[in-house]
């Protein structure tokens, strides 16, 4: 069947997919070329076209040691890695609880308690944060009342990493969880009884079956994630970054929001911006090439 024969038969899809596509070529596709200013000295009021060229002058900062872009540096790939030993593993985890209960409708229960926190923006979810362990919340209040002192939790910059990784934890693990539960209902379950007779334990059944059976999704995941490594999530720091202040909690893209749009510096923040997406694209065909040295099939095949 040639293409445009192909065209002919799905031609009602292709309609409906045109809206979709229309919105991802004007807002993800089309912004890209904005990207230019960081070769420019960009001034608003003067425009795009007619701000004048800087060639690699945005970039110098990145390689000259800025205190302020390596923190933001640093602190971006520390939450980075606590997201990715403790965040990642968590839904896997979860996903081996929940499918070991025997209970159907106990299963149901849990698995829509876990994921409805990712439904909450994370406006409500810092809010509730705030509630709970800040320096008036309802901890504090507790520890006040049977006179044990308080604890600075929010407001501590020391435990601002911890903090930020138990809020992703919370609002995002039970929802990453659905995936892992649907990969391991399709792994055969006579693979189980075959190991059961064999005098296999539970542990040998997780390591030789259960854990290869996943490993598929494990893989695509996790080249994802390194996809987002230098993106930790704009609105849940900015949202607290008066409470611990700017040298605990920036990060890369909060760096590019206080220099760009509040300070103005547009074209060092497009650099920035633009180095870190390239860095994540790069992370993303190296892993997947990895991949397929391991036998996995990763984001594409070759």
């Amino acid at each position: 069947m040639s293409w445009w024969d192909r065209v002919r038969r799905d031609h009602i899809l292709l309609l409906a997919a045109l809206p979709g596509v229309a919105l991802l070529l004007t807002f993800h596709y089309l912004p890209w070329l904005g990207n230019v200013i960081a070769f420019k000295d960009y001034q608003p009021y003067v425009g795009i076209v007619d701000s004048p060229w800087s060639g690699l002058a945005n970039f110098r900062i990145i390689v000259s040691g800025d205190p302020a872009f390596l923190n933001a540096l640093a602190n971006t790939l520390i939450i980075t890695l606590l997201q990715v030993l403790v965040v990642f593993p968590a839904p896997i985890a979860l996903a081996l609880l929940l499918d070991s209960l025997m209970s159907q409708r106990l299963r149901r229960v849990v698995q829509s308690v876990l994921y409805l926190p990712h439904f909450l923006s994370w406006v409500i979810v810092v809010a509730i944060f705030m509630q709970l362990l800040g320096d008036g919340g309802l901890l504090n209040r507790f520890l006040l009342d049977h006179d044990l002192g308080t604890v600075s939790i929010v407001s501590n910059p020391e435990a601002f990493f911890a903090l930020v990784t138990g809020q992703v934890l919370w609002k995002d693990a039970g929802w990453a969880t659905i995936l892992f539960l649907a990969a391991l209902s399709r792994i055969d379950g006579t693979l189980y009884e075959a190991s059961a007779v064999d005098g296999a334990s539970r542990w040998r059944q997780l390591w030789h079956i259960t854990l290869p059976g996943l490993r598929g999704l494990i893989v695509l995941l996790l080249i994802l994630r390194l996809g987002d490594a230098l993106t930790v999530g704009f609105e849940q720091i900015v949202l607290q970054q008066p409470a611990v202040g700017v040298d605990a909690s920036e990060v890369l893209d909060t760096y590019v929001y206080n220099n760009g749009i509040l300070a103005g510096d547009w074209g060092v923040s497009a650099a920035v911006g633009l180095v870190k997406g390239l860095v994540g694209l790069l992370l993303v065909l190296g892993a997947n090439r990895l991949a397929h040295r391991f036998g996995a099939q990763g984001v594409y095949r070759r």
